[in-house]
């Protein structure tokens, strides 16, 4: 299903529009406004009225309005679903499940807004009483990707929203659908002006990023974060900045290792920053581990297991790396018969074997459906593999040894680490990057603080 045109038309007459598109066709499929100068200040003007009100809720009622906003999510959980297969064109199951997930997340913050954790307070010095009053920062600016539409959303602006911010939220040029809908049932639950939609490219971003906004919370690619980090200045920033999360697999790796990092690897067409990426196995082990790699990506056909790529530049990027690797095993499944090959961005699971250590393929993040194998002669070598390269975010262990498995995970340099899994998250879990993967948390009661700052405040009480 798409989003009739219709609903995606809503611009103003000094607007600008672009054009959607199907990824899974590449026919057209509507248009969507690029927002400008005085879209940017509307939204951010109104966020900055609503914020009075809303930030003087007290917790428990920000708490039962962000609840009322996942009942409507999950009330029309259907429409949720048509725009995000619209464009990202992931499978319906896909879809519902990540649907599922931004529900919980909204309910998960409305509690989290009522329990906080804060430094001591007391008679700290003698005699004065002294506590800590944590503060919504303000105005938050959202730029959100395409690769999780309405996820990437609700990680952003659910703590936000609890710790007392208002917020306008960018979605992605080519996936404006689902947040404007986000943002049309978030009026009647929160309040006007409390989470706005502003669709756009990324001369939007920018212009919201030099806008009035108290923060901005970015999800996005490495150069594009150091460019909004650059222009935010000393407003704080937090930055989730991709990854490129290596899978270190040991001989006595567990029997569904390749079926479990296939299913990672490929599910939203390999486009997660946690996804595994780069496979690093022992040289005892490195035939039998491109075998069964290969074996298990084979089984998963685009089209029927996974979507499409989300756009042509996309795409594009993922052929120019595949066709730069050196390579000399370049193992590719299959597409399914009904997918639309010749028109949409699909593209197949794909394994890349015996390359060198810098290969473009493994230095940068291909986002994409695909798993390289490097081989190490040691454990020793397998970690420093692991740790080679920029980014930090994610990254997994594979061994029936706890003891072992637990050490190198200890070791990994990444802001979130598996064993014997692989991709496993939960809202009461913090995720965030290190190095050039970004800062910041996301998910967990820890996000709060992303979005709060603390003020002291010190009474005299004796004369």
């Amino acid at each position: 299903m798409t989003a009739a045109p219709t609903e995606l038309n809503k611009s103003t007459e000094s607007s600008e529009l672009t054009e959607l598109t199907d990824p899974r066709t590449g026919r057209p499929r509507g248009t969507a406004t690029l927002s400008r100068e005085p879209e940017v200040a509307a939204a951010v003007a109104a966020a900055r009225i609503a914020l009075a009100e809303w930030s003087a809720l007290t917790p428990k009622d920000r708490g039962r309005r962000l609840d009322r906003l996942a009942a409507l999510i999950e009330e029309h959980a259907d429409r949720y679903a048509a725009r995000e297969q619209a464009g990202t064109g992931k499978p319906g199951a896909e879809t519902a499940g990540e649907i599922e997930q931004v529900v919980d997340l909204f309910r998960f913050y409305a509690t989290a807004a009522r329990t906080r954790t804060v430094p001591a307070s007391g008679r700290l010095v003698a005699g004065h009483e002294s506590w800590v009053r944590w503060e919504p920062i303000g105005v938050v600016g959202v730029i959100v990707p395409w690769n999780y539409p309405l996820l990437m959303a609700a990680w952003r602006c659910a703590p936000a929203l609890a710790a007392g911010n208002t917020v306008v939220a960018k979605p992605a040029e080519t996936t404006p659908d689902s947040l404007e809908l986000l943002a049309e049932h978030a009026a009647r639950a929160l309040g006007a002006g409390v989470l706005q939609s502003l669709p756009g490219d990324r001369r939007t971003g920018r212009l919201l990023v030099e806008s009035a906004v108290d923060m901005v919370a970015f999800t996005g690619s490495g150069r594009a974060g150091a460019d909004v980090a650059a222009r935010a200045g000393t407003r704080r920033v937090s930055l989730e900045l991709g990854g490129n999360a290596p899978a270190i697999i040991l001989p006595d790796a567990p029997a569904d290792t390749y079926a479990s990092l296939a299913e990672a690897a490929t599910y939203n067409a390999g486009q997660s920053c946690a996804a595994p990426a780069r496979v690093i196995t022992l040289a005892e082990n490195y035939e039998d581990t491109v075998a069964g790699l290969a074996a298990a990506l084979g089984s998963r056909l685009a089209g029927r297991d996974f979507g499409p790529l989300n756009n042509p530049d996309q795409a594009a990027r993922y052929d120019r790396l595949v066709a730069s690797s050196t390579a000399k095993r370049n193992l590719a499944a299959g597409i399914a018969p009904d997918a639309d090959g010749a028109r949409g961005n699909w593209r197949p699971a794909r394994l890349l074997a015996d390359l060198v250590y810098d290969d473009p393929a493994v230095t940068e993040e291909v986002f994409g459906p695909l798993l390289t194998v490097q081989q190490a002669q040691d454990t020793e070598a397998a970690l420093a593999l692991a740790n080679s390269v920029p980014q930090a975010l994610g990254a997994s262990v594979w061994t029936t040894d706890l003891e072992t498995g637990l050490d190198l995970v200890a070791r990994l340099n990444a802001g979130e680490a598996w064993l014997n899994c692989h991709l496993v998250q939960t809202a009461e879990l913090p995720h965030g990057g290190r190095g050039t993967s970004g800062h910041g948390t996301d998910l967990s009661v820890l996000a709060l603080q992303e979005y709060q700052r603390p003020k002291t405040v010190t009474v005299r009480v004796t004369r």
